[in-house]
């Protein structure tokens, strides 16, 4: 299986100018090598760089609708789960009117 890391070519069928295709095992390989040069000795994934996306856009004030939308879920009730681990639940929401 080849993958390419970087870099643009052009579609022979419509000419247009693209990036070519990036394997999920790829990137996997990336962030455990970047984190392993960082001295992070727990496992890291994009899966966890989701989760702390999540958290922090949460930690931050973001509503629940922008992060739900971000993260590409169709029901909020998937994004909430990021509300119990900030141990407040719904309340770990803050609105812009209360900084």
């Amino acid at each position: 299986m080849c993958s390419v890391k970087h870099g643009l070519s052009i579609d022979p069928r419509s000419g247009a100018q693209r990036r070519h295709h990036i394997y999920e095992a790829t990137v996997q390989r990336a962030i455990r090598t970047a984190a392993s040069r960082a001295g992070i000795v727990k496992p890291v994934t994009p899966h966890v760089l989701r989760h702390s996306f999540a958290t922090h856009l949460l930690q931050a004030g973001y509503d629940i609708r922008t992060v739900q939308e971000l993260l590409g879920h169709k029901d909020v009730n998937t994004t909430m789960i990021y509300t119990h681990v900030l141990n407040k639940g719904g309340r770990g929401i803050i609105s812009p009117l209360d900084m």
